[in-house]
């Protein structure tokens, strides 16, 4: 946690409070992990932190201001996947290795993040604006990266002109993280981890170099 951290009626938390402010936000994803997000209440996130509803109150006006706390430290995280695709190469051998890193980055991230990704969706699909702002910064930080890779073979002749980049790089992130929510569905489908990752990243090679891949 960085920065000044202030209590609902705009007083600096001081270290105790910070502390006791980050255990009801811990104790409030634990509870999304195991609990529907409606069913989720301010008494119970107060008790398992082991203090008061009076003291959560002093930190977030419901529940709600929690999950979006929680969901906002979770895309300042995700903007880190931009890493996966910024700077790396989509040429030869490298591209495949690429590809792989890039679909692996999106399921761990999804798993571990989970529960709160579920809320954010649940919230996006709602048409609450503050949650699918939250989703949009978390696929902005990897469409906006892959798009520029795209554009870049294209400048190079490596991609077809007539290719939208920022449609291709879309279409893919939008698959990708549909595909990351839902992990558990394909294990239901008798569909393995070690199955899963090299088609994923068969589908983006193929997607983003039109070829395939060069292992």
């Amino acid at each position: 946690m960085t920065g000044q951290v202030r209590t609902v009626d705009g007083r600096v938390a001081g270290r105790r409070g910070q502390a006791t402010r980050q255990k009801l936000l811990d104790c409030l994803g634990e509870m999304l992990s195991s609990s529907p997000y409606r069913d989720v209440k301010v008494i119970d996130v107060a008790r398992k932190a082991g203090t008061s509803p009076a003291t959560f109150y002093q930190y977030f006006p419901d529940v709600e201001g929690a999950v979006l706390e929680l969901a906002e430290e979770m895309a300042r995280e995700g903007t880190e996947l931009t890493g996966l695709v910024s700077g790396r190469s989509w040429v030869g051998k490298a591209a495949w290795v690429t590809s792989e890193e890039l679909v692996e980055g999106f399921l761990d991230f999804w798993r571990k993040h989970d529960a709160i990704l579920r809320v954010v969706d649940l919230g996006a699909a709602e048409g609450d604006k503050r949650f699918n702002k939250i989703r949009m910064k978390i696929l902005n930080s990897v469409t906006n990266s892959l798009t520029d890779a795209v554009k870049e073979l294209q400048s190079k002749g490596r991609v077809d002109k007539d290719v939208s980049p920022a449609a291709l790089a879309g279409s893919l992130v939008v698959m990708l993280s549909s595909v990351a929510s839902h992990q558990k569905s394909f294990q239901g489908w008798g569909v393995k981890q070690a199955e899963l990752k090299p088609t994923l990243a068969l589908l983006v090679h193929l997607g983003v170099t039109g070829k395939k891949p060069a292992k």
